[in-house]
């Protein structure tokens, strides 16, 4: 009897020893290409979540606003500078995996802030147009590009147009307002909206295009969505497959509307909304805008609000998520990729481009934070993933930022890039954090011999 048992647990023992010393699954090419890409010391003055650090792609190219990632990793940004007048692109290509840019070059004579790549072609949303390049396995395009969409309304003062995809070979198009609340003369004081507001029509919402049809015309979009004042942060979900934006919001009501407002309250009013797009809906702008202290949607003073009164505004649906007021939320990212932790897969990163019309001024808002998404329902919270953007100000300085997140992109290994609209700064956020390979198993001792050491078990934290 004693000798079965001791088999038995001899037996089980070699079972066990032979599972630990089963060889983990090797590297992908992708896991095997981040191991080359050098992280820079402090994570070029970002703070991140445990486990990730961030590489300084490049910096110093003026007005930078979009940002695009090829499937075979090379970089593109599109600048603009509407006081002067001019725009372009660059692409850079990191030549040898340690994360910085070793060619870049410039091309193109046209700007924007919507810049996607889709394939083999790399698409351009200009004020006016989308324009598409063949990048087919090459850096820069050799053509002239092609005009996918003509005719887009320049509705100053947010002519910008950005771009999203669905996966019904789909395009939306984002498309302001030209006013700031639809008042008959508009940021006047007291002065009333009008109602209904004209400015629906041409503006104010997403247009919906063929992906790959050229030569089409604004007029033959399809009017997919009404009442979004300025949706420069606009991403499809492809496992829920819907549309979201967040909305830039309303400006100014305590300077048109003192006998409503504080300034205290005109620097917290209204939050930005993230926005469930559907086909056919109608939001609330400029009727209404949403009260994070209220918790609801209140009417605007420009239609017979006061602060406090509902009337239409309980029509429109709900937000998806609220943040501060006039964050400016400049882009938005459903992460597709594996790289990340499995929590943020299917979420949303959102660049926000910061405040200017807080009480204090200064340094608020310029993050990208993460709202995680559960089987297409938005999580309660949101949380601050990348920060320090802003620097710190010396005394007596002014409150100027140093850098101001303006627009995401994904690489094809999942890794995370941010632009920054005041130097022209690229940063590339990866994942670092894994567990170590299971330490060495020493031999079953033999039956009758001394008791083998303990293993050593190795740090098991993430």
């Amino acid at each position: 009897m004693a000798c079965t048992a001791a088999r038995g647990l001899l037996l089980a023992a070699v079972a066990a020893t032979s599972a630990c010393q089963r060889k983990a699954p090797p590297p992908s090419p992708e896991q095997l290409a981040l191991q080359k890409v050098q992280c820079d010391p402090a994570n070029v003055g970002l703070t991140l979540p445990p486990g990730f650090c961030a590489v300084l792609v490049a910096d110093y190219f003026a007005n930078l606003r979009g940002l695009a990632v090829a499937g075979n990793g090379n970089v593109y940004g599109a600048m603009i500078n509407r006081r002067l007048g001019i725009g372009g692109l660059v692409a850079l290509r990191d030549e040898d995996g340690d994360g910085h840019a070793d060619t870049i070059e410039q091309f193109g004579d046209r700007g924007g802030v919507g810049l996607e790549a889709r394939g083999e072609y790399l698409y351009l949303g200009t004020d006016t147009a989308i324009l598409r390049y063949r990048i087919d396995g090459t850096l820069v395009p050799s053509g002239n590009p092609e005009v996918i969409v003509e005719g887009l309304p320049a509705a100053e003062p947010h002519a910008s147009k950005t771009l999203a995809f669905d996966d019904a070979g789909g395009m939306f198009v984002s498309v302001g307002a030209p006013s700031n609340a639809c008042q008959e003369v508009d940021r006047s004081p007291g002065a009333a909206g009008q109602d209904p507001c004209p400015q629906l029509e041409q503006s104010a919402g997403i247009w919906r295009f063929q992906a790959d049809v050229p030569g089409q015309t604004f007029a033959q979009g399809e009017h997919y969505a009404s009442g979004i004042r300025h949706a420069l942060a606009m991403d499809w979900q492809p496992t829920e497959r819907q549309l979201y934006i967040v909305q830039h919001g309303r400006d100014q009501l305590s300077e048109l509307w003192p006998q409503f407002y504080t300034a205290e309250q005109g620097s917290q009013l209204p939050g930005e909304e993230m926005l469930r797009v559907t086909r056919g809906a109608r939001y609330s702008w400029p009727y209404c805008y949403y009260d994070p202290q209220q918790r609801r949607r209140v009417l605007a003073p420009e239609y017979g609000g006061d602060g406090m009164r509902v009337g239409r505004c309980g029509d429109y649906p709900e937000p998806a998520a609220v943040f501060p007021a006039h964050y400016g939320p400049n882009d938005m990212l459903f992460y597709r990729g594996s790289q990340f932790p499995r929590r943020y897969r299917g979420g949303a990163f959102i660049a926000f481009h910061g405040a200017y019309d807080r009480m204090g001024g200064g340094r608020s808002g310029y993050q990208v934070v993460f709202v995680p998404m559960d089987k297409g329902t938005v999580g309660d919270e949101w949380e601050v993933f990348a920060d320090g953007f802003a620097g710190k100000a010396r005394p007596g300085e002014e409150a100027t930022p140093a850098h101001r997140p303006t627009a995401l992109a994904e690489g094809p290994d999942g890794s995370l890039y941010v632009a920054d609209s005041v130097s022209g700064r690229i940063w590339r956020i990866v994942y670092r954090a894994t567990k170590p390979p299971p330490a060495a198993v020493p031999p079953i001792p033999e039956p009758g011999s001394a008791a083998a050491p303990p293993r050593n078990q190795g740090n098991t934290n993430e």
